[in-house]
């Protein structure tokens, strides 16, 4: 993650990346390919890929943009090698540049090495004014890069196994993180102790594979083996898998918004498939707050799953109420707010047929700012909606995010400083309901994950911005 300033570029929330290490298969990077083209939902903004050839010779190819754009033919030829990874990256504004584009590839007397991460080190300034004060010079203004930093100063004065070195740097370290160290022989597979965001472990053939997300399995043809546990470094080498913990495991305090919105619907994250924790959070949702209508719909992509539950539980018929334009470019900025309101049009159509006269439930999965729940619903009532219930299959998002999630000023989100009722009143809506802490936890059958966007309780330490 880039420690910068932010901005939204729409009404949801974004996640910095996704991660994904290919090891003892042949042409790893054009699986990594695919595998980044699985992923590409947690970042459209830059992408990457390192190999290691047999050589113990290190490739890159890397740049701005989606996976389609920036690698080619010729891009790929260069990629050698049964052993690569890959990241895809969600940038904010002021931390573009292709320095801050991973993964990241260091080059040392004990040997080359390359990283990529997926979150957040809440301790990165303080780590890395004291690795400057030290003689470290920084490339990029990423936090990953600090590790590198530390796994050098751990073992530049002393022969020690590198995973000596990578277990005192992950234990300075807090935050945050899913990171992969790939070295001229093997990858290392990290997690941090508190389990914040999804680090899977697959078999490919004679090879293993390690994605932040179970849906990159199925484009390859790999099996799931299991999670990288909190706390836990997991070497993937000929040996095979090796488990060591640098750190006990703090808790499973899972990311909610990875199941309220960020994972695809076919991925499992911990023993749990995302589109049954949105189904049935939209079940829940229903018994918490039933709304008197007709109609139940979805804001596609991602509440679709929940407007289904909502609708099964309350037997009310689910409909295709909204249709999304999936041929909007990636970065539709245009100059005027008359075109802007437009634009959102374009990217969203209410089927008149389906909602004109009817008293309609839209089911979304979170509210940011409310400025695009306001326009769904103004549109529903200019296609001729009776009435507008909109229901959220989440708890109303308050607070900064400090591990991974572009949640990042209070005063952006709609929720900080007004109660249901006054959101209710801004967006529009006849009425409004969110679900509670507890319903999703009940969603994933789960008894902890982490809500600090939602509740203000942090699970690390917070240093100072």
């Amino acid at each position: 993650m880039c420690k910068c300033s932010k901005t939204y570029r729409d009404d949801k929330p974004h996640h910095e990346c996704g991660v994904l290490g290919i090891y003892g298969v042949q042409d790893a990077a054009n699986l990594a390919y695919y595998g980044l083209h699985a992923l590409q939902h947690r970042g459209q903004q830059g992408c990457g890929i390192v190999s290691v050839d047999s050589e113990g010779v290190f490739h890159r190819v890397k740049g701005d943009g989606l996976v389609t754009e920036v690698f080619n033919e010729q891009r790929m030829s260069v990629l050698t090698g049964n052993m690569a990874i890959g990241h895809v990256r969600y940038s904010n504004a002021g931390c573009k540049g292709v320095e801050n584009i991973q993964p990241f590839l260091f080059h040392h007397n004990s040997g080359d090495f390359a990283m990529a991460n997926n979150g957040s080190i809440v301790n990165y300034r303080q780590l890395r004014m004291e690795l400057e004060d030290k003689g470290s010079l920084f490339q990029s203004s990423s936090d990953a890069e600090v590790l590198a930093h530390l796994i050098k100063k751990q073992g530049a004065y002393n022969n020690v196994p590198r995973i000596v070195a990578i277990k005192d740097a992950l234990n300075q370290m807090d935050g945050a993180y899913a990171f992969l160290i790939m070295t001229g022989r093997r990858i290392y597979a990290c997690r941090d102790k508190y389990g914040f965001h999804p680090l899977a472990i697959g078999k490919l053939g004679d090879g293993y594979v390690v994605a932040s997300e179970t849906c990159a399995f199925d484009v390859l043809g790999a099996e799931y083996i299991r999670d990288v546990e909190p706390g836990e470094i997991v070497t993937i080498d000929h040996h095979g898998v090796r488990s060591q913990f640098y750190s006990e495991p703090e808790r499973h305090a899972m990311c909610a918004m990875e199941y309220v919105y960020f994972a695809r619907p076919d991925s499992d994250i911990e023993g749990c498939n995302v589109h049954n924790y949105r189904k049935e959070s939209g079940k829940l949702l229903f018994h918490e707050a039933p709304a008197d209508a007709d109609i139940v719909i979805g804001v596609p992509d991602s509440s679709l799953s929940a407007a289904q539950g909502y609708a099964e539980a309350s037997g009310l018929p689910y409909e295709m109420g909204l249709i999304k334009n999936k041929y909007i470019g990636r970065t539709f900025i245009l100059p005027t707010q008359e075109l802007r309101e437009k634009g959102v049009k374009m990217k969203l159509s209410p089927v008149k047929t389906i909602v004109k006269g009817k008293r309609v439930v839209l089911v979304d999965d979170s509210i940011v700012r409310g400025t695009t729940s306001l326009k769904i619903v103004n549109m529903l009532r200019e296609a001729g909606a009776a009435e507008v219930h909109v229901r959220i299959a989440s708890a109303p998002l308050k607070y900064t995010c400090y591990y991974g999630v572009d949640v990042h000023t209070p005063k952006e989100l709609i929720s900080n400083s007004n109660d249901v009722d006054q959101v209710c009143k801004l967006i529009g809506a006849d009425s409004l309901a969110f679900l509670s802490h507890e319903g999703m936890l009940k969603a994933g059958h789960r008894d902890d994950l982490c809500l600090a966007c939602f509740n203000h309780k942090y699970p690390t330490k917070l240093y100072e911005e």
